[in-house]
C-alpha cells in the first residue's frame, strides 16, 4: 500500500488578511507580493472608478473597460471592496474591516488618510495589532513629505537620472519604474518585517515608506562610494565603475555584457576570443590600467568578438567561467527556458471571461523549492463588496443600503 504524499505546507502569509488602499504602483506592487505568498489582500477602492491603474496600459480598450494593463499586472490574487471613505458609512465599514485585518497598506500623500478620518491613531485605537504601512515619495517627515510624487520624480531626486546614460546624453530615466517598484518591495519587507515582531510582541507597527530613501539605497556603489572617498560619480553608460573589461560589448550579431572582473576570467577571455597577446600588454596587465584604458581595451575586445554571434559567445565564456549574457529585449527575456522552467511568468483566465489570456509575473523566490501558487485573476471593480462585507457581517438588507446611498 503506497505512503499517500505529504501535505503541501501553507503558503508563507496564509491567514493574513491585508487592506490594500493603494493606487497605481508603489503600493499595489507591495500587496501583490503579499497576495503571492497566501495573503488575503482586500483592494478597497472607490466605488465607480477604483484604482488609477485600471486606465492606464498599452491596450486602450482595456483601459476603457477599468481592467488597464498597468492594474492586471499588479492585482492578481486580490478581491475588490468598493467604499466610499468621504462617506460615513464607508469609513465605518473600513474601521470595521481594520478590527478583522492585520496589515493596512496605504499610498495617498502625508495627510490625506488623517482628512478622511481615518488616519494612523484612529485605526491602530480599533486595532491595536494593526500593521499599518504608508508608502509615499519622502517618507511622512520633512520639508518634502507633502510634495506629489510619481516614479520619475524620485528617479530624478534621488540622483539616479544624474549616473544613467553616456555624459551625452545624461540625465537619462530608467527604461521602467524602477523607484516606484522598489518602494514597493520596501514596503513587503518591513509589513513581512513587522509581522515577525508582531509574533513575539503582539504588538502592530506604523511603518514609514519613502521611495526616495528606497531608491537610495539600491544604488549601492553609486552612493558609497561618494560617502565614503568624495568622490561623485559620473554617466558611464553601460561600463561598470569597479571594473574592466566589464560591460557591454559588440559581437558579429548583436551585443553582449561581459563582466571579466577578477584576473583569471580576463585571462581566459584574452584566451578564448584569440587575443592573447593582450595579457602582455602594459596597458592592460594591472586592474587599474585596465580600467585606465578602458576604451582601448575595448576597441581590441571587440575584434576578437567580432568572429562570432553574441549567443555562441555567451555559450563559450559562461561554460569557461566568464560571466557573460546576450542584451536581450523584453519579449526575449521572458521566453527564457530558466523562466519557463522556474514557472516564473503565470498564465491565468481574464477577470471578465474573455477569451484571451493574462500573463503576469510570480514570485521572485521559491519557497521549499517550489514558486508561489498561481493567485486568482485580478479582481473586477467591486467584485468582492458584497461577499466581504457579509463576511463583516453585514446584511443583504444593510448592503443594499449602503449601495442605495453611494457609501460602497
Amino acid at each position: 500500500m503506497s505512503t499517500p504524499a505529504p501535505a503541501a505546507p501553507p503558503p508563507l502569509l496564509d491567514g493574513i488578511r491585508v487592506l490594500d488602499l493603494t493606487n497605481v504602483l508603489a503600493g499595489p506592487f507591495a500587496g501583490y507580493q503579499l497576495a503571492l505568498h497566501g495573503a488575503d489582500v482586500l483592494k478597497v477602492e472607490m466605488p465607480g472608478t477604483g484604482d488609477l491603474a485600471r486606465q492606464l496600459g498599452a491596450d486602450r480598450q482595456l483601459s476603457e473597460d477599468l481592467l488597464g494593463a498597468s492594474f492586471l499586472a499588479q492585482n492578481a490574487g486580490k478581491r475588490s471592496l468598493t467604499l466610499n471613505l468621504k462617506e460615513d458609512e464607508g469609513r465605518a465599514a473600513l474601521l470595521r474591516a481594520v478590527r478583522e485585518s492585520d496589515v493596512l497598506l496605504e499610498n495617498f500623500r502625508p495627510g490625506v488618510m488623517d482628512r478622511l478620518g481615518a488616519g494612523r491613531e484612529i485605526l491602530m485605537r480599533e486595532n491595536p495589532r494593526l500593521i499599518y504601512c504608508a508608502v509615499s515619495g519622502f517618507g511622512q517627515t520633512g520639508p518634502l513629505r507633502a510634495r506629489p510624487a510619481y516614479d520619475q520624480i524620485v528617479q530624478g531626486l534621488s540622483g539616479m537620472m544624474s549616473v544613467t546614460g553616456t555624459p551625452e546624453v545624461s540625465p537619462l530615466r530608467a527604461g521602467f519604474p524602477v523607484a516606484d517598484t522598489l518602494g514597493g518591495m520596501a514596503a513587503a519587507f518591513a509589513v513581512a518585517a513587522a509581522l515577525v515582531r508582531r509574533e513575539r510582541t503582539g504588538s502592530g507597527a506604523y511603518l514609514d515608506v519613502s521611495m526616495l530613501e528606497a531608491a537610495l539605497t539600491a544604488m549601492g556603489w553609486v552612493t558609497s562610494n561618494y560617502l565614503i572617498t568624495g568622490r561623485p560619480p559620473r554617466p558611464m553608460g553601460n561600463e561598470n565603475v569597479t571594473a574592466a573589461p566589464s560591460g557591454t560589448f559588440r559581437t558579429a550579431d548583436g551585443y553582449l555584457n561581459i563582466a571579466a572582473n577578477r584576473q583569471r576570467q580576463f585571462a581566459t577571455l584574452c584566451r578564448l576570443i584569440g587575443r592573447a597577446e593582450l595579457l602582455d600588454d602594459e596597458r592592460f596587465a594591472h586592474p587599474a590600467d585596465r580600467k585606465a584604458h578602458r576604451e582601448e581595451l575595448r576597441a581590441e575586445i571587440e575584434k576578437g568578438l567580432a568572429e562570432r554571434t553574441a549567443g555562441e559567445w555567451e555559450e563559450i565564456l559562461a561554460d569557461a567561467g566568464v560571466p557573460a549574457a546576450r542584451v536581450l529585449s523584453v519579449p526575449d527575456a521572458l521566453g527564457l527556458e530558466q523562466l519557463a522552467e522556474r514557472d516564473f511568468v503565470r498564465t491565468l483566465p481574464f477577470p471578465d471571461g474573455r477569451t484571451r489570456e493574462l500573463r503576469v509575473l510570480g514570485s521572485p523566490f521559491r519557497v521549499d523549492g517550489a514558486p508561489a501558487a498561481a493567485p486568482a485573476p485580478p479582481p473586477l471593480l467591486g467584485q468582492h463588496t458584497d461577499q466581504v462585507l457579509a463576511e463583516l457581517g453585514y446584511t443583504p438588507k444593510e448592503i443594499d443600503a449602503m449601495k442605495e446611498r453611494g457609501a460602497i
